[in-house]
């Protein structure tokens, strides 16, 4: 392993004040955030010879050396974490996975993920792919919680990843997004591909020929993407409204591509971020009842509700074919019980009864 390079910088007066973690990603562009972060944390970042946090306040004069070590090889690692388990048999295992689990290692996250879970569970798990991702033939976000389908096998790899390709899995998702749907369902269709400004983002890509909204998808607050970069690849969302709640709409989602952060990035450019969904563009916290929904009533100041913590996205279904026999499957997974409750608190904050809200929602509790 080559040796470590040291950097080292002298705080200038004009830079005083601003934060370490800043100063650095400012300063070292060969080095990503995450990097930076995670040196700070293993105190490799040192101030006056001293280890110090990301958020220290640099004062003029200081003398900062950071030891950019390069990252130990990430893999895959057993470890007893409990599974939510929807469906097994030979060749598959289904999950319910929860928000806030990451799909497999990759850079700065080698703990707590789903695969280090299936391991720890003895699982085998295909192994024709990408050493840190055996079994995973599709992926869920972070924050998204919900049905996932691993392999066990090869054979069963190579089928389901084919039946993904050829879009013969269905996949239906519970979102609830911010405003309200002008239209009771519709469909997006803008192909999405990196954001050339915010690495961690996607983007839709709306310059090229043919690719809008349909007439009954929502025109609301339409907002520009900013460009894409790399591999920009078609992508086709069908949502269909299924309550309105102040100035939110409850929707049942249906993906006919698989593209990263599909369904967020494009209830973005329509202008209805998925809710908590600060990424890409969605509010923090929701107020309620503040004068701007359907329900609302302007006497009232409002109700700001508690942060949900998590995107509102959950994959509710999915439905496919054995790979060995063809016979369907259907596989289901309840709402958490935190986005129900968010959906309570919601409809009280209105001052209405949550049975509404219960109702459409029977087929996902």
């Amino acid at each position: 392993m080559p040796s470590p390079i040291t950097h080292k910088l002298a705080v200038e007066e004009s830079d005083a004040g601003e934060r370490l973690d800043r100063y650095l990603a400012a300063r070292l562009p060969e080095l990503s955030r995450t990097r930076i972060q995670e040196l700070i944390e293993a105190g490799l970042a040192l101030v006056d010879g001293k280890p110090s946090k990301g958020s220290h306040r640099l004062r003029g004069g200081e003398k900062i050396a950071v030891e950019a070590q390069d990252r130990p090889p990430t893999r895959a690692e057993a470890e007893s974490i409990p599974l939510d388990v929807l469906y097994e048999d030979d060749d598959l295992i289904v999950l319910n996975k929860a928000a806030g689990m990451i799909v497999h290692a990759g850079a700065g996250n080698t703990r707590g993920t789903l695969v280090n879970a299936l391991l720890g569970r003895g699982q085998s798990l295909s192994r024709g792919g990408d050493p840190l991702r055996p079994g995973i033939v599709h992926r869920l976000d972070k924050e998204t919680s919900g049905v996932i389908l691993v392999a066990k096998n090869d054979f069963a790899h190579a089928k389901m990843g084919e039946a993904f390709r050829q879009r013969k899995v269905k996949k239906t998702y519970i979102a609830l997004v911010e405003g309200l749907l002008k239209e009771k369902r519709g469909r997006i269709e803008l192909p999405i591909g990196r954001d050339p400004y915010w690495r961690t983002r996607m983007a839709v890509n709306r310059e090229k020929p043919g690719n809008a909204l349909r007439p009954n998808a929502s025109r609301d607050k339409p907002q520009r993407a900013s460009g894409v970069s790399g591999n920009v690849r078609e992508a086709r969302t069908d949502w269909r409204a299924l309550a309105e709640v102040d100035g939110t709409t409850l929707v049942e989602v249906q993906l006919h591509t698989g593209r990263t952060h599909q369904i967020r990035v494009h209830f973005s450019a329509i202008g209805h971020p998925v809710v908590g969904d600060t990424l890409y563009g969605g509010a923090s916290q929701i107020r309620v009842n503040a004068g701007t929904g359907r329900h609302a009533s302007k006497e009232r100041e409002g109700v700001t509700l508690p942060p949900l913590g998590r995107n509102f996205l959950h994959a509710a279904r999915l439905g496919f074919s054995q790979p060995r026999t063809g016979t369907w499957i259907d596989v289901r997974a309840s709402l958490p019980g935190e986005l129900h409750e968010f959906l309570k608190r919601l409809s009280e904050a209105l001052g209405e009864d949550s049975k509404r809200i219960d109702a459409v929602l029977v087929p996902y509790l």
